[in-house]
């Protein structure tokens, strides 16, 4: 250290730093054998769990393809945090900041927050960069057809909804069984929280049964009130679209006005570690959805603590996290990103790729169970496939159950009602296009242009 070198040294020293400091501001940020991906994650604030754990997974996903495989076919990934606060206008800023970096340009924009990808799609459409928000986002950016840089990847808002209606009736002995029932569902009151309202409405007329949604302000320290009205309507279930902070205060709440937690759903946001632990035994019985069941058993997750955190190169700050639910969801990040890399590099060649070389990838994503066991995910995924029509490609859900120190599968996948939402997915995006002026891709005339190239070539 400087400090401890002579002061004759010590000049020379920092003389040579700031010499290099200042090549480096005029060099290149990514050589040109680079895939740059921008991680907009956020440390600090309520959220913190949440952001620390899924980004930690997506970067160790890809440190784990550059040290065990070298990269894509030759070519690293390299990546850059830039820290949000789950905040919108501070996404924004990472956004405009890291797009340009590499010797592409981004690769994808995976904003890990509702807010910011709203916020970002018309810029990142312009600029032809895929946004990628697995398991949440705009339900209606499922329709690639108006959609083509929007990737709700895996399970989409609505999707998530109707698998959990469809879990109740298999409770219930059936969905007609549902009729007379009650559900409560407490929501976070952001445009994550709120994008489920019109289809629990939807479904509670379809099948009969009364739902009330109440609003839990962000960011849920104080929920008594609420949980007081819920005593009062006595539902058979309560579902807990929750984030952050506002999932072990509703739970260790609903034990302090007598509701029974084992009659709880928590969302595929509102299933993690940091959700039940800080509630103790309030906890106990829980039941959450998740895309993602956690553990360290998976062979990818083995393969992570020897290559990454064997190497000391990890991204979390507590390895034990290493398997847990936030971790894993981050892991399926890293995934699909590399998956689709891969996918597009077989079209457009094993080099860097731009960000409309890697939409491509993605829409034509198909990870099958025998794909799946190579990347040694079985059972921690669902088969994804894409299309021009089908951004999501998933729609599946399991269930697990907190015991007081993990989580237990309790259920096989329990689909969504994927043909009652697509004509309501198609609606909405159909409107949006209307009040956009976004022409709707015709999706079989660009498949025949492909075939028509491919056959050229």
């Amino acid at each position: 250290m400087t400090s401890l070198l002579r002061p004759g040294t010590r000049l020379r020293v920092l003389a040579a730093a700031l010499a290099l400091a200042g090549l480096a501001a005029t060099a290149p940020v990514h050589a040109a054998g680079e895939q740059f991906v921008p991680i907009p994650i956020y440390r600090v604030g309520p959220y913190a769990a949440g952001g620390t754990g899924q980004g930690g997974g997506f970067m160790d996903y890809f440190e784990l393809i550059n040290r065990r495989d070298g990269g894509v076919n030759g070519v690293k990934i390299t990546f850059e945090e830039c820290e949000t606060q789950y905040e919108v206008e501070r996404g924004v800023e990472c956004y405009e900041k890291l797009k340009g970096k590499g010797p592409t340009g981004a690769t994808t924009f995976n904003p890990f927050s509702v807010g910011i990808a709203y916020a970002v799609i018309d810029r990142a459409t312009k600029d032809k960069i895929p946004v990628i928000t697995p398991n949440h986002g705009r339900t209606d950016s499922t329709d690639g057809r108006v959609f083509p840089y929007v990737f709700p990847v895996i399970l989409n808002p609505w999707s998530e909804t109707s698998a959990i209606v469809n879990y109740l009736g298999q409770r219930a002995g059936g969905l007609d069984r549902l009729k007379g029932s009650k559900l409560v569902v407490l929501y976070h009151g952001s445009p994550y929280g709120k994008e489920t309202i019109p289809i629990y409405e939807l479904l509670a007329k379809k099948y009969g049964f009364e739902v009330t949604q109440i609003e839990i302000p962000h960011p849920g320290n104080e929920q008594q009130s609420q949980w007081l009205q819920v005593r009062r309507i006595k539902p058979d279930w309560v579902v807990l679209r929750g984030w952050g902070v506002m999932n072990p205060v509703a739970l260790k709440t609903a034990k302090k006005t007598g509701f029974p937690v084992d009659h709880i759903i928590g969302n595929v946001w509102s299933n993690s570690e940091e959700d039940a632990q800080p509630a103790g035994d309030a906890a106990i019985g829980y039941i959450a959805a998740t895309t993602h069941p956690s553990g360290q058993q998976f062979p990818l997750v083995q393969d992570i603590r020897k290559f990454v955190y064997g190497a000391k190169a990890g991204h979390l700050d507590d390895p034990a996290r290493v398997g847990t639910t936030y971790y894993n969801m981050g892991l399926l990040d890293g995934i699909l990103h590399v998956e689709a890399i891969r996918v597009a590099q077989a079209r457009f060649g094993k080099r860097p790729l731009t960000g409309e070389e890697v939409r491509w990838g993605f829409e034509n994503l198909n990870l099958d169970d025998k794909r799946i066991a190579e990347l040694g995910a079985t059972g921690l995924m669902q088969p994804i496939k894409l299309s021009c029509e089908d951004h999501e490609g998933g729609g599946a859900l399991k269930f697990t159950q907190w015991d007081g120190r993990q989580w237990k599968v309790i259920s096989d996948w329990v689909a969504a009602d994927r043909k009652l939402l697509r004509p309501l997915i198609e609606a909405s995006s159909t409107e949006y296009a209307k009040s956009k002026g976004i022409p709707i891709r015709d999706c079989a005339k660009e498949a025949a242009q492909v075939a028509t190239k491919g056959e050229r070539q």
